[in-house]
C-alpha cells in the first residue's frame, strides 16, 4: 500500500527506503508574494497542481529585513525578483542602532498569519516547513552589498557582532512562534554565506557559525529542520554536525558534494538530485534522468528528491509533471 505523505517522509528521515522517495519543489510567486493571502494562495494551489509530499513555505526572500526598515522594488516581469531600493545599515556606526523586532509585528507578524492559514489549508496532511535565513544571511541583507557587509565585518568585527546578536535574538523568538504556528520545522537557508568562494572557514566559525546553532537551538523540538547550504563551493562537510534532521544543496554542481561523497561524512538524509538549471531548460527527459541517478546513487534510502535551490517561475509544467512520473511510474 502507497504511504501517506507524513509516513513517506519519516521513513526517509528515518533513512528508510519508503514506497518511492519523496518529493517537492519550492519557487517564488513574485506577482503576488507580497501579500500574506497571495502567499497563502500560491503556496497552496503549487501543492494543489502537483501533489509535493512535503511543503517549503518559499515567501519573499526580504521578508527578513522589511521591518528593520529594507526597502524593495518588484520589476514589471512577475518572473524576476525585487531589487533594494533602500537599506537602514549605510555606515559601520549605524549597526550600533539595531533593535531586536517584535515577532508578531509587521511583516515577521504577517508571516505568521500566512503560515496559520497555510496549515488549515494543508488540512494537516502534508508536512510544512518555513524558510528562515541564518543571521549573517539576514544582517548582510541590511547594507548595500555582500561585499560592504564583508569590508564591515572585517574591519568593524566588534560592531558586526552586536548586530548579529540583535538578529539572533529576534529570530530566535521567530523560530519559537513559526513552531507555534504547527510548522513541522524550517528550512533554514545559508544564502550566499556558507561558500568558500566568499568566507574562509574560520570566519563562517567566527560570525556565523555560532548564531546558526542558536536559531536552530529554537527549532529543536521540530521533527523536520533542513540546513540549506547555497551556492558552489560550499560548505556542506564543515556544517554536517549541526543539529538538523536532513540536508539540502546542489548535489549536482562539481565544486559540491555529490550524494554519494556526501554519504561518506553524514549519515542524515540527503534532499536534491535535480538541477534547477534542467529543471527550467532541459527536456522532461533530462528531469527523470537526474530523479533516476539520484535515486540510484542513494538507493532510494534516507533520500528526497528535490531542487538544487529556489526553482525558475518560467520552469516548464512538463518538467515538474515528468519529474512526478518518474516518481510514481
Amino acid at each position: 500500500m502507497a504511504l501517506s505523505k507524513h509516513e513517506r517522509v519519516q521513513a526517509a528521515l528515518a533513512g528508510e527506503q519508503p514506497d518511492r522517495p519523496p518529493a517537492t519543489m519550492w519557487r517564488h510567486f513574485y506577482d503576488v508574494e507580497t501579500t500574506s493571502q497571495g502567499l497563502v494562495d500560491s503556496m497552496l494551489g503549487f501543492q494543489r497542481r502537483y501533489d509535493w509530499d512535503f511543503m517549503k513555505v518559499n515567501p519573499r526572500a526580504q521578508y527578513h529585513v522589511e521591518d528593520w526598515g529594507a526597502t524593495f522594488q518588484y520589476p514589471g516581469d512577475t518572473a524576476q525578483g525585487p531589487t533594494p531600493v533602500s537599506v537602514p545599515i549605510s555606515s559601520p556606526e549605524q549597526w550600533d542602532d539595531l533593535k531586536p523586532l517584535d515577532p508578531h509585528a509587521g511583516s515577521l507578524g504577517e508571516h505568521l498569519a500566512s503560515l496559520r492559514a497555510i496549515k488549515q489549508g494543508l488540512n494537516g496532511e502534508v508536512p510544512f516547513v518555513m524558510t528562515v535565513f541564518n543571521p549573517i544571511s539576514i544582517a548582510a541583507r541590511l547594507v548595500e552589498s555582500d561585499d560592504v557587509f564583508v569590508d564591515h565585518m572585517r574591519q568593524h568585527p566588534a560592531r558586526v557582532h552586536a548586530a548579529l546578536e540583535v538578529v539572533t535574538e529576534t529570530f530566535v523568538k521567530y523560530v519559537t512562534e513559526i513552531l507555534n504556528e504547527g510548522t513541522d520545522g524550517i528550512f533554514f537557508a545559508t544564502t550566499s554565506w556558507a561558500t568558500h568562494d566568499r568566507l574562509t572557514d574560520q570566519e563562517y566559525d567566527e560570525f556565523a557559525r555560532p548564531y546558526d546553532l542558536r536559531v536552530l537551538e529554537a527549532a529543536s523540538d521540530a521533527w523536520f529542520n533542513i540546513l540549506h547550504v547555497c551556492r558552489s563551493h560550499n560548505m556542506l562537510q564543515p556544517l554536517s554536525d549541526y543539529p538538523v534532521h536532513a540536508f539540502n544543496w546542489d548535489t549536482r554542481d562539481a565544486t559540491n558534494p555529490s550524494l554519494t561523497e556526501a554519504r561518506a561524512f553524514t549519515d542524515l538524509p540527503l534532499i536534491g538530485g535535480v538541477s534547477k538549471e534542467t529543471l527550467y531548460r532541459g527536456l522532461p527527459e533530462f528531469v527523470s534522468a537526474n530523479v533516476r541517478a539520484a535515486i540510484q546513487d542513494t538507493n532510494g534510502r534516507g533520500f528526497m528528491v528535490g531542487p538544487s535551490c529556489s526553482i525558475s517561475p518560467r520552469c516548464p509544467d512538463a518538467n515538474l509533471r515528468e519529474l512526478n512520473k518518474a516518481l510514481r511510474g
